[in-house]
C-alpha cells in the first residue's frame, strides 16, 4: 500500500462532492468517492480519475446507517490506507414547503441524512486520525449551507435547521480534537449550480434569485471545492473551527 493521503468525499458522485474528489486527485491524492445509490455517476467520476493516472475507488454507502459507514471506513482502510481527510458532503432536500406543511417523516428524515451521517462518519475518521488512537493526525472538512444563516423560510426551514446543527458539530468537535493532530472546519456554499436545486423542485432556482445576490452570479462546484481544499491543506494549517462562506455575498 502506497503512502499517499487518502481522502473520503462522501456524496461524491455529482455536483460538489464529485467536483472535490477530483481536485483532490488532481493533488495527489488516492480517493474514495462514497455515494448512495447513482452507482453510474460515481464510476463516472472514478473513470474520469484513473483516465488521468489517479488512485480511485468508489464505494456505495448509506452514510446515515451504522454498519454502511463502518464498511465504508473498513474498506477504504483495506483498499487504500487510514483515511488522511474526511469531506462530509453527502445530503438531500426535499420539496419546497412551509414549516406548517411538513410532517415528521420528512423532518426526520432529513436530520437522519443530513445530521447523523455527518457525526458517524466524523466518530470513524476520528478513531483513524487522532494520536489518541495511534493515528497520525488529519482534516476534516463539513459542507454546511449558507442556508444555515438565512434559515431557508418557505423553502427549506427542516434542511436549514440540519445545516444549522452541522455548525454547531464542527465547532464543537474541532475543540474536542485539536490537541489530537485534527482539524475540523466548514465551508457553508450558497446558490450553486447542482442537481440539488432539481430535488426541491425548481431546477432554475438560482436564476430566479441571482439578482439578489451581490456579486451578481450563482456559484459553481470548482469553487466549493477549491475551498475546501485550501482548508484540507498546510496552507490553513492554523485554522480549526472556522467557515468559509461561498454565497456571492449573502
Amino acid at each position: 500500500m502506497s503512502n499517499q493521503k487518502v481522502v473520503i468525499v462522501t456524496g461524491g458522485a455529482r455536483g460538489i462532492g464529485a467536483a472535490t474528489a477530483k481536485l483532490f486527485a488532481k493533488h495527489g491524492y488516492a480517493v474514495c468517492i462514497n455515494y448512495k445509490s447513482n452507482t453510474v455517476a460515481a464510476n463516472n467520476v472514478v473513470k474520469e480519475i484513473k483516465s488521468l493516472g489517479g488512485n480511485c475507488i468508489s464505494q456505495k454507502a448509506d452514510v446515515s446507517n451504522e454498519e454502511e459507514v463502518l464498511r465504508l471506513f473498513n474498506n477504504v482502510d483495506r483498499e487504500l490506507g487510514k483515511v488522511s481527510v474526511l469531506v462530509n458532503n453527502a445530503g438531500i432536500l426535499k420539496q419546497q414547503s412551509r414549516l406548517e406543511k411538513m410532517n415528521a417523516d420528512r423532518i426526520n428524515l432529513i436530520l437522519n441524512n443530513n445530521v447523523t451521517s455527518y457525526f458517524l462518519c466524523c466518530r470513524e475518521a476520528v478513531k483513524r486520525m487522532s494520536t489518541e488512537h495511534q493515528g497520525s493526525g488529519g482534516v476534516i472538512i463539513n459542507v454546511s449551507s449558507a442556508a444555515a444563516r438565512s434559515g431557508a423560510p418557505n423553502e427549506y426551514v427542516d434542511y436549514a435547521a440540519s445545516k444549522g446543527a452541522i455548525d454547531t458539530l464542527t465547532k464543537g468537535l474541532s475543540i474536542e480534537v485539536a490537541g489530537e493532530g485534527i482539524r475540523v472546519n466548514g465551508v457553508r456554499p450558497g446558490f450553486i449550480y447542482t442537481d440539488m436545486h432539481a430535488d426541491g423542485g425548481e431546477p432554475e432556482r438560482i436564476a430566479r434569485l441571482k439578482s439578489k445576490i451581490p456579486m451578481g452570479r450563482g456559484g459553481m462546484p470548482k469553487e466549493v471545492a477549491e475551498a475546501i481544499y485550501w482548508l484540507a491543506s498546510e496552507k490553513s494549517s492554523f485554522s480549526t473551527g472556522s467557515f468559509l462562506d461561498l454565497a456571492g455575498g449573502l
